[in-house]
């Protein structure tokens, strides 16, 4: 997380307004109505005009919405990121806020506007290591995510080239899979599910058990990759 400390440091200095300004402020006043009557010694947190660590809670949450369901790691991911830049108590606040904006349906154009405004490209582009870092937290990270980190990126005017980079340390791009089973990715889940029985069972390894070791090695390395590609599809499409 350390690695985060330059860019988020002291904030950016940006004033809230328009569509950013109703999604913090619809944020921040739930999360204090909710803690009001919990904690007396609850405070606003330190959202002054233009704090960066708020708008940030924007894209988080759209990462975590991305793939329909919000998990406990991403949650858990955001929460450590926000408590190692700010300490337990204001972590404690910001992630009330996200709370309230998972409930909420916003789009990502105007918050980025303003981050692009304000952030230099360097530090966007190591926002994106923070996006990414979000999707992976369940281990998984889905096309969706993905796609929402892309629409971020090109909204933040991040090149084509250094999101391409980053997503290939935290995504297997599942088009290589498609090609392993003799399909496109826009084959229905019917047609994939046939071509893996039939690659399945033209290639199991006990279709050459009289053939010899060499084969049987061959056989092995080919049914692997077949079961590799279609669990790959299986995760990114979302079937069973």
């Amino acid at each position: 997380m350390a690695k985060y400390a330059k860019w988020i440091g002291g904030g950016l200095g940006w004033a809230f307004g328009g569509p950013i300004g109703a999604i913090i402020g619809f944020a921040l006043g739930s999360a204090i109505d909710n803690l009001k009557y919990e904690d007396s010694r609850f405070k606003r947190p330190m959202t002054t005009p233009g704090d960066f660590a708020a708008s940030l809670l924007v894209l988080s949450a759209a990462v975590m919405k991305a793939d329909g369901k919000v998990m406990r790691s991403e949650l858990d991911y955001v929460k450590q990121f926000y408590k190692s830049q700010f300490g337990e108590y204001r972590a404690r606040n910001y992630i009330l806020m996200l709370k309230n904006i998972l409930a909420q349906s916003f789009s990502t154009h105007d918050v980025c506007t303003q981050i692009k405004a304000n952030m230099d490209y360097s530090s966007r582009v190591h926002l994106l290591y923070y996006l990414f870092g979000i999707a992976q937290a369940d281990k998984e990270v889905a096309y969706s995510e993905v796609k929402i980190i892309g629409e971020i990126a090109e909204q933040l005017s991040i090149k084509s080239a250094d999101f391409e980079m980053i997503k290939g340390m935290y995504y297997k791009d599942p088009s290589a899979a498609y090609v392993v089973l003799g399909l496109e990715p826009t084959a229905t889940v019917q047609e994939i599910k046939k071509a893996y029985r039939e690659l399945a069972m033209k290639y199991h390894p006990d279709k050459v058990l009289h053939l010899g070791e060499e084969f049987q090695k061959a056989a092995n390395e080919k049914f692997r990759k077949i079961n590799e590609a279609y669990e790959t599809i299986q995760k990114e499409r979302g079937f069973v």
